[in-house]
């Protein structure tokens, strides 16, 4: 026969655990006190793919095309921060299954993917999309079945949704900073304007314009765009050389970046002679396009493997340690891996698997003390308050910082005089 003072100590520590879960949502619910605190049919009332043991959610990026090159990371931090959120006990002490689908860097794609995924497969949320073509074609999707997005990609703005959390930057927050920079510490005044032809590349060298002009009082000397995916850029080249702009500011994305990157070391144009700011090359792209084309030019992001705080040190040990020690992380890598944390919080706040409910705990201002860019905050218009940084590629294919915001900088997604 068991000792009654045994029985009353498990007892009293059991009520122990059970009131530190519920006081500290983010440590993990153990699954056996989940399933008393919270049962399926509390959790669940809308019908998603959740079970006593289990949540599915969705995973929806480019695995191959053009896009792949800078989607790829994002697909690994994600699974990265599942793994690690699983290893803690899961979320309401259900573990995360994953349903993988690819894009295949095809709009049309990512919205046939984005109704399985919420339709048949009914997941509870998605992680997923990259270029803002992606995301505007999945969209009325998300806010017709009321599915819940996350979106790492720094964008252009001019979009709140209840149905997306934007974890990447907008535009207040990557191309205002950086042309501000570009102005006061490299005394740019004229600026050539390079992008893919797209929405997200179209859209912010709109606002990079009028904050040039009017803001600035400085002047654009030239303008273009090319299909995604597009390798010729010779006659940018010439363009470029006539107009001698003192900054070129661009925007090329994807596998792109590889040709664009070597046509202007081809053509003289190198980081030693000419300032180039970047809103598209992270770690990931400077895989492809090499640290010897890029040497000298700058990137505007909010994220550099390089960061030097502990929170970074150990996630990109952790990313090596799954990936392989070659591995690299780029921006929306990161903002990728935050996706998974920040749904897990307002879940746990809200008690709840229900989007409504997720939504609304999440409105209520998630914090992330742990995340690798440093501490960062949920802001009610889904947008993240964050840092804004800007460093120089370096011949190693890395990056050094040499600027970053002093503070976070609010996400404004709807600046007043850009629209």
């Amino acid at each position: 026969m068991s000792n009654p003072n045994d029985r009353d100590l498990k007892s009293a520590q059991r009520r122990r655990l059970l009131q530190a879960a519920t006081a500290l949502p983010l440590a993990g619910i153990p699954a056996w006190a989940a399933a008393q605190q919270f049962p399926t049919a509390k959790v669940n009332t809308t019908g998603k793919a959740i079970t006593d043991t289990e949540v599915t959610v969705g995973q929806l990026h480019s695995a191959t095309g053009t896009m792949a090159i800078s989607e790829t990371g994002s697909i690994q931090a994600e699974q990265l921060a599942i793994d690690q959120i699983n290893a803690m006990g899961g979320v309401l002490g259900r573990k995360i299954k994953v349903i993988k689908e690819d894009g295949a860097s095809d709009w049309p794609t990512f919205a046939e993917k984005s109704r399985k995924l919420l339709v048949n497969d009914k997941v509870a949320t998605v992680f997923g999309c990259w270029t803002s073509a992606s995301r505007k074609a999945v969209l009325p999707v998300f806010e017709k079945e009321n599915g819940l997005l996350y979106y790492p990609t720094f964008y252009e703005g001019l979009e709140q949704s209840k149905n997306v959390i934007y974890t990447g930057q907008e535009a207040t927050q990557q191309i205002l900073y950086g042309l501000d920079w570009a102005q006061k510490e490299k005394k740019a005044k004229s600026f050539f304007l390079i992008g893919s032809d797209y929405i997200w590349p179209r859209t912010s060298m709109k606002i990079a314009r009028k904050h040039i002009e009017n803001f600035q009082k400085g002047k654009v000397v030239g303008e273009e765009y090319y299909p995604l995916g597009s390798t010729n850029f010779g006659s940018l080249m010439n363009k470029i050389k006539v107009q001698k702009p003192d900054c070129i500011f661009t925007a090329v994305v994807g596998g792109s970046n590889v040709a664009f990157y070597k046509a202007l070391k081809a053509a003289g144009i190198t980081g030693d002679k000419q300032l180039l700011l970047t809103l598209s090359v992270t770690e990931d792209e400077m895989t492809g396009v090499g640290g010897e084309n890029f040497a000298g030019f700058y990137s505007s992001m909010k994220y550099f493997q390089s960061l030097d705080n502990e929170n970074n040190k150990k996630f990109v040990a952790a990313f090596k340690g799954k990936y392989g020690k070659d591995a690299v992380i780029g921006d929306v890598t990161q903002a990728g891996y935050l996706g998974p944390w920040l749904w897990k919080a307002a879940v746990e706040k809200a008690g709840s698997f229900d989007v409504d409910k997720v939504v609304a705990a999440s409105e209520t201002g998630i914090e992330l003390k742990t995340a690798p860019e440093g501490y960062v905050k949920l802001d009610k218009n889904h947008h993240l308050w964050s840092k804004s940084r800007i460093a120089m590629g370096m011949p190693d294919a890395t990056f050094k910082v040499v600027a970053e915001s002093p503070e976070l900088i609010k996400p404004d997604p709807f600046p007043k005089g850009y629209q």
